[in-house]
């Protein structure tokens, strides 16, 4: 059980550090505004963090509940510490990622909104003020009649 476990944090400790790398190439990406360079990017994190769950699971069945440090306590000197070594560096990379998530989140919510602003300045350039504002004469008017009409020319 011990190998298993060591195995499996140590793929996670390797797939922490190629996630937080994928997650630093992003944001890389989104600051060029590269739309199909980050639709690429997030498909291979998305199955990177799909993966690390499997492997996550894969602790989790074989501890059946046992959390890893209190494994670690209760195997020999030696391999308790170095379980809990592995086990502090996951945890550090696992921070390092969710800060780079949070620095990417922001940046494409930035994006979101700067985009959203733009597009509501230039639709409000290119409309007409209101839907009254073509006459049928085919000039702009610049104000609509406030009464209704019925008759209209020269008496």
């Amino acid at each position: 059980m011990y190998q298993r476990i060591q195995e499996s944090l140590s793929r996670q400790d390797k797939a922490l550090a190629l996630l937080r790398d994928l997650l630093e190439e992003e944001y890389r990406i989104l600051l060029s505004r590269d739309t199909d360079g980050v639709v690429a990017q997030e498909f291979s994190i998305q199955e990177l963090i799909r993966q690390l769950a499997v492997e996550k699971a894969v602790v989790i069945r074989a501890l059946d509940g046992v959390r890893v440090t209190e494994y670690a306590r209760s195997l020999p000197e030696e391999q308790g510490e170095a379980l809990l070594e592995l086990f502090r560096a996951v945890d550090s990379y696992e921070q390092e990622v969710s800060r780079q998530a949070s620095r990417n989140a922001q940046l494409s919510l930035a994006l979101l909104d700067q985009s959203s602003r733009t597009l509501q300045a230039l639709t409000s350039k290119a409309m007409p003020p209101r839907t009254e504002t073509y006459g049928r004469r085919g000039g702009m008017r610049p104000e609509a009649h406030p009464q209704a009409a019925i008759i209209s020319g020269r008496l």
